[in-house]
């Protein structure tokens, strides 16, 4: 697939959204990059560029609009994902992209430089370990780990007034033990995905 069609199909995708397509070029440079660096990084499990732009940019960017405040971190961020998605989309969010892998905070590093992208951090470090200087409006998670664990490991990492998001498919885990963690399951989002057949849902938790 051409380039002019990726971002044919993913502005098509955003509309579908509601969202700006303005970003759209900058997005699929993202991916490129993305791409390139994991024919030799291994970075993400997904090699074709058009499930790339399904499966990370529009997947990413149908939880968008439930982001509630200005500063957001991505546990496990991975190649990025949702994090840099999210940073693209609006340069006013102040986004902080975690992993514990030197080879995926590498690219970051590089894409950050690369794109421009100003309102990002990286941060290289298990997340159990990280202290931020300030807790965060949002911690979010897309595939890190399973709903109970992300609560517990990345649970001080948010703000009083702040919530949890993950990002899942349709299998139900263990988000009945919230509590232990403290935490209340407040939302069960179905997400719908544009050209993806498969569920996903987000998972919203409060702090008790």
């Amino acid at each position: 697939m051409h380039q002019k069609q990726l971002t044919e199909l993913l502005v098509n995708g955003l509309a579908q959204l509601k969202l700006d397509s303005s970003k759209a070029h900058q997005l699929i440079d993202y991916v490129l990059l993305l791409e390139k660096w994991n024919k030799t990084y291994n970075i993400t499990a997904i090699r074709d560029l058009k499930q790339m732009v399904i499966l990370h940019l529009i997947d990413s960017a149908s939880v968008y609009r439930y982001l509630k405040g200005n500063s957001i971190i991505d546990v496990g961020t991975g190649g990025g994902i949702p994090g840099i998605i999210f940073a693209i989309l609006n340069p006013e969010l102040k986004i902080t992209l975690l992993d514990s892998s030197q080879k995926k905070t590498r690219f970051l590093r590089f894409a950050q430089r690369q794109l421009k992208i100003a309102n990002v951090t990286v941060v290289c470090q298990r997340v159990e370990k990280f202290q931020a200087n300030k807790p965060f409006d949002v911690v979010i998670s897309r595939a890190f780990t399973e709903v109970g664990n992300f609560l517990k490991l990345s649970g001080h990492l948010c703000a009083d007034s702040g919530q949890m998001l993950a990002m899942k498919g349709p299998r139900i885990e263990s988000e009945k033990n919230a509590q232990e963690q403290g935490f209340e399951l407040v939302q069960d989002i179905d997400v719908k995905v544009p050209f993806l057949e498969a569920q996903r849902r987000l998972l919203v938790f409060n702090k008790l």
